[in-house]
This record gives structure tokens, sequence and C-alpha cells, in this order.
């Protein structure tokens, strides 16, 4: 009977024993999948974080066009030797007047190349400097326009009409040109175009509101 009692009472602490374990191997794999977790949780955020950011560079790049304040003396000279930017420029903006993303691409490929074939030996020591920081812009802008969405071309376009015009400022031009604005472009904000017509084709809004606009001043 005693035998039987001590076999008895072994056998309770034994599983009372293994309970306790496997509580403990239970507890244990708790906290350690909470701690798991929370390094996930860490890791996904610190990525999503990452990423946010990412994105953002990337908005901004698509979207880097910058005004540049100049103070360029008029040059009321008739220099043929711009007209391949202009043209190449007017391009772009019929192709923005009919919403044409493929056509404005392309001018301003072929304002690209007019930029490289522009001959800048005739130019002095001060026209240079400005010439050189205007393309300079002006380029960046094309760039952009040749490979960006048509909202995102407007955008560039806009800057790139404040390059052109400073530099037929600079160097003067035998084209007829009519300076128009738009006061609900940019925003509200209003914004220029050159164009060779007299009549209001708007770029910055196409179909949309085509007409909206007036004419500021005749160049030439």
């Amino acid at each position: 009977m005693k035998k039987t009692f001590y076999l008895f009472f072994a056998l309770i602490l034994t599983l009372s024993a293994c309970n306790s374990k496997d509580k403990k191997q239970s507890h244990n794999v708790m906290e350690n999948n909470m701690e798991h977790k929370h390094q996930n949780d860490g890791h996904d955020h610190q990525s999503t974080s990452e990423e946010s950011e990412h994105n953002h560079a990337d908005h901004d790049h698509g979207n880097s066009a910058t005004k540049q304040d100049r103070k360029i003396t008029v040059n009321a000279s008739k220099n043929t030797a711009t007209s391949d930017i202009i043209d190449s420029y007017l391009s772009i903006k019929n192709g923005l007047i009919s919403d044409d993303k493929a056509a404005t691409a392309k001018a301003a490929t072929a304002l690209l190349k007019a930029f490289g074939s522009f001959d800048k030996s005739k130019l002095d020591a001060d026209q240079l400097k400005e010439y050189n920081e205007i393309i300079e812009n002006a380029t960046e802008q094309a760039e952009h326009i040749v490979k960006s969405p048509i909202d995102h071309q407007r955008e560039h376009f806009e800057v790139l009409t404040t390059d052109v015009n400073d530099l037929i400022s600079l160097l003067g031009t035998n084209k007829t040109l009519y300076e128009d604005y738009c006061p609900m472009a940019n925003d509200g904000k209003g914004a220029i175009w050159l164009s060779e017509f007299k009549d209001i084709k708007n770029p910055y809004f196409g179909s949309k509101m085509l007409k909206c606009g007036k004419v500021q001043k005749q160049i030439n």
C-alpha cells in the first residue's frame, strides 16, 4: 500500500513538473513571437518610410520646372540665327494645343538638336555667358518634355517659354511673334507663351480651354 502511494505521489510530481515546463516553454514562445513581430513591424515601417521618400524624390524630379529671373537688355536686331530654336519651340506649343503628347515630345527632341547646332562663335563674352545659362535651363526643360506625360510637358513648357523669351531678348529674331497670357495657367497664377498666330490658342489647357487668354504684346 505504501509502495503504491509513493508511486502515485511520484507520478503527480512528474506530471506537475512537465506542465510547468510546458507552460514556461509556451510563455517563451509567445514572448519570442511578440518580439519577432515587433521587429518586423519596425522593419516594415522603415521600409515604408524609405519607399515613401524614394517616391517623393521621383515625383520632385518629374516636376523640377524652375523659372530663372534674368535681367536682359532687349536686342531688337532682326537675327535669323535663333530661327531653328524658335521654330522648334513653336512646334512644342502647337503639340500641346493639339493635346498631342507624341508630337510635343518630337518637337522637344528637335529643340535639343537646335540647341546643339547653334553657332555661338558670333556671340560676345557677355552674350555667351547669358546664352549658356539660358540654354542650360532650357535643355533641362526640353529633356523633361521628351519623356513626360502631357500634364508635366505643360509644366516644363511654361519654364521653357521664359527661357526662349529671354533668348529672343538677348539675341533678337526676325520673326513676328505674339506674347500671349493666360490668367488660369500655373494654378491660377498666370503664365505666358509665344505664338506665331494672333489668334489665341492655349497650350496650357488645349481643347479644354483653347481660347482662354489674350495677346499681351507683339514682337516685331
